[in-house]
């Protein structure tokens, strides 16, 4: 990943951390807590690709196993969402552009769906049978719910943003550098001339044929 995608993922993944962990949490809402978290890997996702997507899923993931008060197994949420990112990220459009709201919002209402069956099953596996006591059914559709009136808040600015980080000035300005290096080095080595050389070659033989017009008019005049 490049430099300013590394920086924007990471700062746009803490601030969502840090208001789902201090503000979020604490609303003690029925069911599941919205995942803001998840919703900034989506629209990362979403603009960055699969393997992007998947990247910053896993760190975004390991940073939400680590950050307080998490009371489960380190890695099992980067798991969870590295698989998420992944397939959110196939989901790209190939034009960049969003032409409706409609795949999006499937994307998350699906994602939403998944991450908590994959979180439970993860949990399962390693013995954690605390989504058992919960209600799964309740988790499900609360987390999908509260994602779902997230979404339009969170989504279309993490996307914004990601796309404006992509059309980096500096690199522009570089590439029509480029570009104009190449274009004026593929005039010399094709012609074996410059263009200043091209100007004095034309003016010589413009003033040769000058010079053999004049000197047929005066064989003329002669005779």
């Amino acid at each position: 990943m490049r430099f300013n995608r590394m920086l924007l993922s990471t700062t746009l993944v803490i601030v969502a951390l840090v208001i789902q962990v201090s503000v979020l949490a604490r609303l003690h809402l029925p069911g599941a807590v919205p995942d803001l978290v998840l919703l900034t890997v989506l629209g990362l996702a979403l603009v960055y690709g699969h393997v992007g997507g998947a990247l910053v899923g896993f760190g975004a993931g390991l940073l939400s196993d680590l950050a307080p008060p998490a009371d489960h197994a380190a890695g099992r949420y980067a798991l969870v969402l590295c698989v998420i990112g992944y397939l959110a990220g196939l989901a790209k459009p190939e034009t960049g552009r969003l032409k409706s709201a409609t795949g999006p919002m499937a994307v998350v209402v699906v994602a939403a769906l998944g991450a908590t069956l994959l979180y439970a099953g993860v949990g399962a596996l390693v013995g954690d049978d605390a989504a058992r006591h919960v209600g799964l059914p309740s988790l499900l559709f609360t987390a999908a719910l509260y994602d779902l009136l997230l979404a339009p808040f969170v989504v279309p600015g993490v996307m914004a943003l990601a796309r404006r980080a992509e059309n980096d000035p500096l690199a522009e300005t570089n590439s029509a550098g480029k570009a104009s290096d190449v274009s004026s080095g593929w005039l010399s080595s094709g012609t074996g001339l410059r263009i200043g050389n091209q100007r004095g070659g034309l003016r010589i033989k413009a003033a040769r044929s000058r010079m053999a017009r004049a000197g047929r008019i005066k064989g003329v005049k002669r005779l």
